[in-house]
Formats: structure tokens, C-alpha cells, sequence
């Protein structure tokens, strides 16, 4: 799948690094070998390095719990050391990157539901060009003239009903910004049995196979 990456100037990473996956060490490793401009802390990121799973369903508690036993203590300060947020320069355009939202940045879920209206208002909150949101595992754009909203989706789990692997390429000049959604065919089959074997509920395997 890192093959598939394109040539880029930077890297971002919208958070939720670990979570629900078998190998969060590896994860993490080859996140920072990738050299991100930037990664965020997502929520489930926070429940790793806190232990606090109010909130989260039973499923998703239990694998924060094994993840919390199996991630290393290097791992795991590079993960509590992430910010949920963060603004940055690139190509001329104010980028402003939550997690969550700009109202809450770890933990609100914006859909691609939201209103143009609704679209407008975050981007002009946010103060930025160009907003950048995760959580919901699920792609979304908003372009309106030269300012965008836009989830990229979830490389490791996508909740739109497409299994394939997500994640989205952007491209800024000084009139335009363009973005690419892009899908990512990988072998859901070995991280299934893996999640089995490791003992993660079943029901993070199974959901790999309907993207949902």
C-alpha cells in the first residue's frame, strides 16, 4: 500500500494512528519513517495514553485495552506527545487540521451530510483555507471557490461502505485547490485472521470486509 503513495512535498496525518489494528508498534513505526509533515493525536490515540474509554463502544474499548498492553513505552510517548490541531503554511494557503472539528477538535464527527451552509461556517471558524478533518473515517469535499473542507477517509478503516483502503491527495497552486480521493485495494483477508489471532473482538475483523 506504501507504494501506492505519490510523490509529495508533505505528508499529514489526520490522527487515530492505533486503535484497532494488530500490530500498533509497526504502525507507528513506519508512520514516522514516512517523515509526516505533521501527525494528529486522534481519539482513540488519547485513549491509549490515557486509559479513558467513556464513551466508546464495548468493542472499541476492549481494543483500546489490548493495545494499551501490547504498545511499547516509546510508542506510546510518541503518541501522547500529538496535539489534536494545527495550523500550517503550505504553498501559500493557511491549513488548519483537526481530528474532530474546529469546535472540538478530538472528538466532534463531521459527515458529509453537512450543509454548504454548515461547510462555510467551519471554514470561516476555523480562519484557514484549507480544513482538514478525520474521525469519521468517511472521504468528504467541500470546495467552495478557493477555500475546502475535505476528510481524505481512513486507510485502515473505512466506514463508507468501500473496504478499500482511503486517503486523499492534494494539490495547491496560487489560484487553485484541487483534491483526489484515492482507493487502495490491500489484503483484508491477513489482517482479519491476524485481528482473530491476536485475540481483538471479531467484530473488528468482520467490518473490514463491508468498509463499515
Amino acid at each position: 500500500m506504501i507504494s501506492r503513495i505519490p510523490s509529495h512535498d508533505y505528508l499529514l496525518c489526520l490522527g487515530d494512528v492505533v486503535g484497532y489494528g494488530p500490530r500498533p508498534n509497526e504502525v507507528i513505526e513506519k508512520l514516522v519513517a514516512l517523515q509526516p509533515k505533521l501527525t494528529l493525536m486522534g481519539n482513540h490515540d488519547y485513549a491509549v495514553t490515557t486509559g479513558n474509554t467513556s464513551g466508546f463502544t464495548l468493542h472499541a474499548a476492549q481494543a483500546i485495552e489490548w493495545t494499551r498492553r501490547h504498545i511499547n513505552q516509546k510508542n506510546m510517548k510518541y503518541l501522547s506527545e500529538l496535539l489534536p490541531s494545527a495550523r500550517l503554511r503550505l504553498g501559500g494557503k493557511i491549513f488548519a487540521l483537526y481530528h474532530g472539528s474546529p469546535r472540538d477538535p478530538l472528538t466532534e464527527y463531521i459527515y458529509p451530510a453537512l450543509s454548504k451552509t454548515e461547510a462555510r461556517q467551519l471554514i470561516k471558524s476555523a480562519e484557514a483555507d484549507v480544513v482538514l478533518l478525520g474521525h469519521t473515517h468517511v472521504p468528504m469535499v467541500y470546495v467552495s471557490q478557493n477555500e475546502m473542507l475535505a476528510n481524505p477517509g481512513s486507510v485502515g478503516q473505512p466506514r463508507d461502505g468501500n473496504r478499500r483502503a482511503s486517503f486523499a491527495v492534494l494539490t495547491i497552486s496560487d489560484r487553485n485547490i484541487s483534491i483526489a480521493i484515492e482507493r487502495v485495494d490491500y489484503d483484508v483477508d491477513s489482517v482479519a485472521r491476524e485481528i482473530r489471532r491476536v485475540g481483538l473482538p471479531q467484530r473488528l475483523a468482520d467490518r473490514l470486509y463491508t468498509g463499515l
